[in-house]
């Protein structure tokens, strides 16, 4: 198949193609091509693949030492890249499937990546990983195809004169799409037309070709090309066969009218660029060419997703925008780009930023191109420009936009920035693959963290109605979300028990009740801590304060009375043991009369905390609060006329003394899982994990982390995994004193728990790179972990720092 000979005989099947030495994961079944290029040579690694037990080579010249390589296979070939293109043509040759080909200037990947999406539940496709377009990524592309393949979808990309023909006999497509043309690698092409007509020779023996009418470059060379396909054209003008008749463009989302075949229809996408709308309408006639019936086309297309390194749209730090389109920078994609940058910026009032790389391979005389792109950036109004290579800074006096920079290179440009220059704005990061610009993105992007906090919200409920099930039928429920609802994330949380039936919220602070009536919690929520400078928001917020003093209490009137509001709901907290805060028995009459006398305020319920009741030791003392309690409860509702709800349980309170469970409860840990009467009842609502980073062999008496505190009295299996103690992972479980869950086993941390990192000892566990661990969760209850840090389970859920992800599962 590859036109070579072989050496040696070894009876081996091969699955695998490799010419990046690099990239060995599988060496039984891999075959390596040593590719020549004029930086490298792919025959100096032969001899450490062998040593990683690689068997398999393909190459243009043995050495003595291949020779020496006595149990290997050689299939020695005149050029080894040609090699590769025969075999993965061949490969081609064996499967008799609708094979769709796609090149242009730009939209390569995006049109097969939408296609993939549309197309998945019709057909087991292969297609091209990421962007392998070249001479080396469409051979690579191909030969994945195998018995289960219906459909392939491979993109091709040229960059001289001679290229196409190669690749038209790799992939032989049956279906032809031509994205767009424009001056991407116009270098070592004479004319643009010269280029599209290069490009054309992908199609020679399709039977169908895609493209837009619109562009008459196209179209005149399209007339002029050898190709037998049949024609199928998109575009506005006449004589097309999909002819587009409007675009409306509302709330970032487009609907495209059409005619075909004489009769209207339209589809929607969510994206409001000409790039994306384009691009859509070569799906469109794919999906036309492939007999998709037009009103799965209309539901498909309404679900397009963004596709990663093309226009990728995600949150950046400091209130930014990112816009990655770190993939190639040629002037026509520019456009595109800024076009797309300008709509974001629009819609969400920010500045609008561009950092742009050197433009590779244009063809243009460099004073020219940067003149051009000087005139698009300020035709576009950026608000701010940073040029990162070293033919754009030659040029930057072509720039007339006031704020601007430029750095040599993006090593320079990230040494030299402080993410805190970045507020607010919409960034468009638009640069050659060489400049690596993932690398800025990464550092602007909002922090993900491979550590979550999974919290199960069917868990929840089923511990809400567990507890709800003591509960007399007109017993109301306060639902306590205080501290990010335990660190759980009080917005999904307060979601959750809304819908659930919960009739109260309480939260610690104002500023955490407004969080939550942005997110559409509508139920009465009480502040449980209001602070004074707090009242304009409580009463913004339609918050419920906790008044626990006279001085809170004379404040809240006088605040009220001065904007003129009346029987402002208030919640009055009785201290009858806790001695934290609260009115004393004592204080009862002349609060009475404090407040009678005024009418800006009213009692809308009082209340007490237990001390002790989730331990048997301290009832006699809960019965005393509670007999307290009831006595100053009957004192004030016999002062007032109307109707004021009475409250003392808290989680513990209601399975254990549920008889004085009043007008409502107060449930706060109890929803995640911990009971006073048996925690097997309920279910583990919260689990954080995270995974194994690396694994190394560590011999015996070496040490593990800072200070050399983990000493290791073995030769030991030591994984890292990333949670440290800025995660809320406690310094005191490290040294062997805390344990997590690895495959069903537990191990101990070791050393001392770093920052962002720590160590667990997997001698014991079979383990590989990337497997879950879990903290406490599911198999491993939280409640355990309290135990060994002499802590309660509050503590240790409130103090899961907020830059661990939420996830949340219904």
């Amino acid at each position: 198949m590859a036109g070579g000979e072989l050496q040696g005989n070894r009876n081996i099947e091969i699955s695998r193609l490799l010419t990046d030495s690099r990239a060995l994961s599988f060496p039984e079944d891999t075959l390596f091509i040593a590719i020549k290029s004029n930086r490298n040579d792919g025959h100096k690694y032969i001899p450490l693949l062998y040593k990683n037990n690689v068997r398999n080579f393909m190459v243009s010249n043995c050495t003595k030492e291949m020779k020496e390589m006595k149990d290997a296979n050689f299939i020695l070939v005149d050029d080894t890249l040609v090699a590769l293109q025969k075999l993965a043509a061949n490969h081609r040759n064996l499967f008799n499937v609708p094979v769709i080909g796609i090149t242009g200037s730009n939209g390569k990947t995006i049109v097969k990546e939408w296609l993939n999406q549309l197309l998945q539940t019709d057909y087991k496709i292969t297609r091209s990983p990421r962007s392998y377009n070249s001479q080396i990524g469409v051979p690579f592309s191909v030969w994945e195809m195998d018995n289960d393949t219906q459909l392939g979808i491979f993109e091709a990309g040229i960059s001289q004169m001679g290229e196409m023909d190669r690749l038209a006999t790799i992939i032989a497509p049956t279906i032809g799409i031509f994205t767009n043309l424009g001056d991407a690698h116009q270098e070592n092409f004479s004319s643009l037309k010269i280029k599209c007509a290069e490009k054309l020779r992908l199609f020679v023996n399709s039977k169908t070709l895609i493209y837009n009418k619109d562009n008459k470059l196209v179209d005149i060379t399209v007339a002029q090309s050898k190709t037998k396909a049949r024609l199928f054209t998109f575009g506005t003008g006449p004589g097309t066969d999909i002819h587009v008749t409007s675009i409306d463009k509302v709330n970032r989302k487009s609907t495209i009218n059409y005619q075909y075949e004489g009769k209207d229809y339209s589809f929607l996408i969510p994206f409001t660029d000409h790039a994306s709308i384009e691009n859509s309408l070569q799906c469109l006639a794919t999906m036309i060419v492939l007999d998709i019936p037009m009103d799965k086309i209309k539901e498909r297309m309404a679900m397009l997703e963004s596709v990663a390194m093309r226009l990728e749209v995600k949150d950046g730090q400091n209130g930014c925008l990112l816009i990655n389109d770190s993939y190639n920078s040629d002037i026509n994609s520019l456009g595109i780009a800024l076009d797309f940058l300008t709509q974001q910026a629009t819609a969400k009032k920010m500045k609008k930023t561009l950092i742009l790389s050197d433009i590779m391979q244009s063809g243009q005389d460099p004073q020219e191109l940067y003149q051009n792109v000087a005139s698009l950036i300020a035709g576009k109004g950026i608000d701010r420009f940073i040029g990162i290579g070293n033919d754009i800074a030659r040029f930057k006096t072509l720039f007339s936009i006031e704020e601007k920079e430029f750095f040599q290179n993006t090593e320079t440009f990230l040494q030299h920035t402080n993410i805190c220059d970045f507020k607010s704005e919409a960034v468009l990061l638009k640069g050659s693959r060489r400049f690596h610009f993932e690398e800025i993105t990464d550092k602007l992007a909002f922090a993900v963290h491979e550590t979550v906090l999974e919290v199960d919200l069917g868990a929840l409920v089923s511990n809400f109605n567990y507890f709800r099930s003591f509960l007399k039928p007109g017993t109301k429920i306060m639902s306590m979300v205080k501290a990010n609802a335990y660190g759980s994330g009080d917005v999904e949380v307060a979601r959750t028990l809304q819908h659930n039936g919960c009739d109260y919220l309480a939260v610690a602070v104002a500023d955490e009740g407004a969080v939550l009536r942005h997110e559409g919690i509508h139920i009465p929520i009480v502040v449980m801590n209001p602070e004074p400078n707090s009242f304009q928001k409580i009463f913004e917020y339609n918050l419920e304060p906790e008044v626990y003093s006279f001085g809170l209490l004379d404040r809240m009137i006088k605040e009220a009375s001065q904007q003129g509001i009346k029987n402002y709901p208030i919640h009055v907290k009785i201290d009858t043991g806790m001695h934290r805060l609260g009115f004393e028995e004592k204080d009862i009459d002349l609060l009475i009369e404090r407040l009678k006398s005024q009418d800006s305020v009213k009692i809308r319920s009082v209340f007490s905390h237990l001390v002790g009741s989730d331990d048997s030791k301290f009832d006699n003392f809960t019965e005393q609060q509670i007999h307290l309690f009831s006595r100053i409860r009957e004192k004030i509702d016999n002062a007032f006329p109307h109707n004021i709800i009475a409250h003392i349980l808290n989680s513990a309170g209601i399975e254990r003394f549920n008889q004085y469970q009043f007008d409502m409860v107060r449930l706060g840990i109890g929803h995640y899982g911990m009971s006073a009467i048996d925690n097997r009842r309920l279910e583990e609502v919260c689990t954080l994990k995270t995974n194994i980073l690396q694994i190394r062999n560590v011999q015996a008496s070496d040490t593990i982390g800072y200070s050399r505190k983990g000493v290791l009295r073995r030769d030991s299996v030591i994984g890292a995994i990333p949670i440290g103690y800025a995660d809320g992972l406690n310094r005191k479980l490290g040294n062997g004193v805390g344990k997590v869950l690895v495959n069903g086993k537990f191990v101990p941390i070791i050393g001392n728990i770093c920052m962002d990192v720590c160590m667990i000892d997997l001698t014991d566990v079979d383990a590989k790179e990337g497997d879950q661990v879990t903290i406490f969760g599911k198999g491993h209850p939280i409640q355990g972990l309290a135990d060994t840090l002499g802590t309660i389970s509050y503590e240790i859920l409130a103090g899961i720092s907020k830059r661990v992800k939420r996830v949340y599962l219904l």
